[in-house]
């Protein structure tokens, strides 16, 4: 087994990059709006970060420790800001999926 398997130094610092672009983009004030303007910042936020987050799964060698550890730390880092547990749920859950693809499909790619 290869020590980079458990190495999380990239993800942790994706993972707070990823984090600090959210609160700037949108707040965590902004997510019990229920405005037309602030869903559509919301979505244009969600497309930029998913992006990057699509990106990074697909340059990156994660493994199932690695991508639970995304996870868990964007999961607590949300918290920590002040988001709404439903939206941390879901914005986690949909981190974790996309991730998971983009990575299979890498993998995928590359054999």
């Amino acid at each position: 087994m290869r020590m980079t398997w458990f190495s999380t130094k990239d993800i942790d610092e994706f993972a707070d990059s990823l984090v600090a672009d959210m609160v700037r983009r949108f707040p965590p004030s902004g997510v019990a709006t229920t405005e037309r303007k602030a869903k559509e910042k919301l979505r244009k936020t969600h497309d930029v970060i998913f992006a990057r987050v699509e990106a990074f799964a697909l340059s990156t060698d994660l493994n199932l420790y690695r991508t639970a550890h995304l996870g868990n730390r964007v999961k607590w880092s949300l918290s920590e800001a002040g988001y709404t547990p439903p939206f941390v749920h879901a914005f986690t859950h949909e981190l974790v999926t996309v991730t998971t693809l983009a990575s299979k499909a890498r993998k995928k790619k590359a054999s």
